[in-house]
């Protein structure tokens, strides 16, 4: 029995790799101001197991999916002769672990193809962006969910293995892991180290984080290059450029809603409520407050609020808006409707009085898009509390 290289380099930093970037997807599922980083680890966990589909043919002895492809029935042999602690000792990969990887890189990829649809249709970034409607895309969300869930299930079930593999047989996996070796036969196939892979991998990962937290991120925030080259424009009809959305926008509106206020975009109310706001001009949330629009201005401003408000659900903003409306609600002002209401519960009251705030609807001061109605979640950034 001597000490020996199993585990190759690059089988190890992509093990390690895997599980932290799977770690720091979990932790960065919920809320909207990690997204960047919870779709980073995606796509690199993406990249992880393509590298291990072709690693699993080219690597060393123990790395191939040659040395450790079990049936089924076999593996649920070993994992009853565990529990009945007389399992046989495996110098690779065992047959209740190799199902493991298998099962968790299908999972990688199910993950990974369901978050790319996900980001398309929700946030409309990548390259499924604009493929589904919010609508169709709900479903695709609850699946990737769901699929995270039984990956970490698949997780838990691989780490209480491996512990109770090393009580049984009295080593440390998780630290072969590490180090890549392990004590065996002394004919027992050697790996080689293959440090200039496992270097190159970590200079694409590297470079890959440097890409995309200075740059991928950066361009999705402030550019239409997101998705290609804008529609065209007109002296009648400009358009708004924000993340590659072009969304209809109106010389007049703006132009009259700027005497008093900044201009609050259609999508962030049904189109009922824009009715009855320009239904109510001679008392424009005050008495006595005339906004003193001719009727052809009226019926112009009118109709772009009517034909780009929230039902049509141009943006994420808008749809969940309108879905968090009841159809037998008419909210005036868009801090009364729910989803406004729960996205900015936990705000505290100094952010509210800071000087860059002020008042709840003055929504420039912490979504750099505001003007540009698309209210994506990169471009929110709330001011420091201190006056």
């Amino acid at each position: 029995m001597q000490r020996i290289l199993i585990w190759d380099l690059p089988t190890r930093v992509f093990h390690w790799t895997l599980a932290s970037c799977f770690a720091v997807a979990w932790f960065t599922s919920e809320g909207d101001r990690w997204l960047a980083i919870h779709v980073f680890a995606g796509y690199l966990m993406l990249g992880l197991a393509g590298f291990r589909l072709a690693w699993g043919f080219v690597g060393s002895h123990f790395s191939r999916f040659s040395n450790f492809w079990f049936s089924p029935k076999v593996a649920l042999r070993y994992v009853r002769d565990v529990l009945q602690r007389r399992a046989e000792r495996y110098i690779g990969h065992n047959p209740a672990g190799s199902a493991a990887i298998y099962l968790l890189l299908v999972m990688v990829l199910a993950l990974g193809a369901s978050g790319v649809l996900a980001l398309g249709g929700d946030e409309q970034h990548g390259i499924a962006a604009d493929w589904f409607s919010f609508d169709q895309i709900q479903l695709i969300k609850q699946v990737h969910v769901l699929l995270a869930k039984v990956m970490m299930l698949v997780v838990v079930g691989h780490v209480t293995g491996v512990v109770a593999e090393s009580l049984l047989h009295r080593e440390n996996l998780a630290h072969s892991m590490l180090h890549g070796y392990k004590v065996a036969p002394a004919h027992t196939p050697r790996a080689r180290s293959k440090a200039s892979v496992a270097f190159v991998m970590l200079l694409v990962m590297i470079g890959f984080c440097g890409w995309w937290f200075a740059y991928a991120v950066d361009r999705q925030i402030n550019s239409q290059a997101w998705h290609g080259a804008p529609k065209a424009e007109t002296a009648e009809a400009p358009h708004v450029r924000f993340v590659g959305k072009v969304l209809p926008d109106h010389t007049l509106w703006r132009k009259e809603c700027k005497v008093c206020h900044t201009p609050f975009y259609p999508a962030l109310l049904p189109a009922r409520s824009w009715e009855r706001v320009m239904a109510g001009q001679n008392e424009h949330f005050e008495p006595n407050n005339d906004l003193e629009m001719d009727p052809q201005t009226v019926q112009a401003v009118l109709k772009f609020l009517v034909d780009n408000a929230a039902d049509h659900h141009f943006t994420e903003a808008a749809y969940k808006i309108d879905r968090s409306v009841p159809t037998t609600e008419t909210p005036l002002r868009i801090t009364e409707t729910p989803y406004w209401i729960g996205k900015h519960r936990d705000i505290s009251d100094a952010v509210w009085k800071s000087p860059r705030v002020k008042r709840k609807s003055n929504c420039a001061a912490c979504h750099s898009d505001a003007d540009a109605g698309t209210f994506e979640d990169g471009a929110m950034q709330l001011p420091k509390s201190e006056p």
